[in-house]
């Protein structure tokens, strides 16, 4: 008997046939743990089966019966780590394996679920559990960057939630962080949405001390003309905006103006702005 790990069955019963010098027709096997992609990458974990080859006849020894115990004790660790997805029965033409071994049969009989099966709250819980581990990954990753800066950082807070990285960050140099006009702050910003959205596909909201709160405070006063002379006219459009402004703009822009176009613009010369107009009629 012998274990056997790989990203996929086939791969797993390939690899048994060639460790156990058989034809994979000739092996009895169990799948002890199904494959499974994850998350955003995380909760990943390979195929686990327990092959046998039938044409095997020699006797167990003292050696053959130690290697089931440890094949057992590392079947039941499998099991304390295994969730309602990875119980999944998949159909195969390959025999199961048979044993004495009380261990490993008690687990075989273990009952097994579909996931139609799984209530839907458990699966949302899954997923915010997931979404937990992502967000503790990443604070860890935050806080080991900032670490090597010149900055005086004791707070880093991440939060997860609707494919969205919510980032906190406070300390005795967060307005140093920040930057005059903000340059910092578009440049951290930058560079967290670069790394996360092309590693984990998450957007972010950067909050450094109350930088973010004043700017969408401000955006908040600045966009009222705006929004009157678009209630009044039907179309309008904002000043060149810099950086997170832009952003802050087009949600508050939006989210007044469900109805209509709202999106952001670049001028001749590189710079952003955000026009409404009808759905009808998408130009300036």
């Amino acid at each position: 008997m012998t274990k056997v790990e790989a990203p996929t069955l086939e791969e797993a019963y390939q690899k048994a046939s060639e460790v156990l010098e058989c034809s994979i027709s000739e092996l009895q096997c169990e799948v002890v743990q199904h494959p499974s992609k994850g998350i955003f990458g995380f909760l990943k974990k390979n195929a686990v089966i327990v092959a046998t080859c039938k044409s095997s006849s020699s006797p167990k020894g003292v050696e053959a019966v130690s290697d089931e115990v440890n094949v057992a004790s590392e079947i039941m660790a499998a099991v304390k780590n295994e969730t309602p997805k990875e119980a999944v029965e998949t159909k195969t033409t390959i025999e199961p394996v048979t044993t004495k071994d009380a261990v490993v049969d008690s687990f075989f009989d273990i009952d097994r679920v579909t996931e139609d099966e799984i209530p839907q709250n458990e699966l949302f819980e899954e997923e915010s559990i997931v979404y937990d581990e992502l967000a503790l990954l990443i604070e860890d990753q935050l806080k080991e960057l900032l670490s090597h800066s010149c900055f005086d950082i004791d707070i880093v807070e991440v939060d997860v939630r609707d494919n969205t990285a919510l980032i906190f960050i406070d300390g005795a140099d967060a307005a140093l962080l920040i930057g005059k006009e903000g340059y910092r702050y578009n440049a951290l910003s930058y560079l967290l949405f670069n790394w996360l959205h092309t590693k984990y596909e998450l957007f972010i909201k950067l909050e450094i001390a109350e930088f973010l709160t004043s700017q969408q405070e401000m955006i908040r006063h600045y966009i009222k003309p705006v929004i009157e002379n678009v209630e009044k006219y039907g179309k309008g459009k904002t000043r060149s905006l810099d950086g997170i402004l832009v952003q802050i703009a087009l949600e508050q822009l939006r989210e007044a103006f469900p109805n209509k176009y709202v999106a952001v613009k670049t001028g001749r010369e590189g710079n952003k702005f955000v026009v409404i107009n009808e759905f009808n009629n998408k130009h300036e």
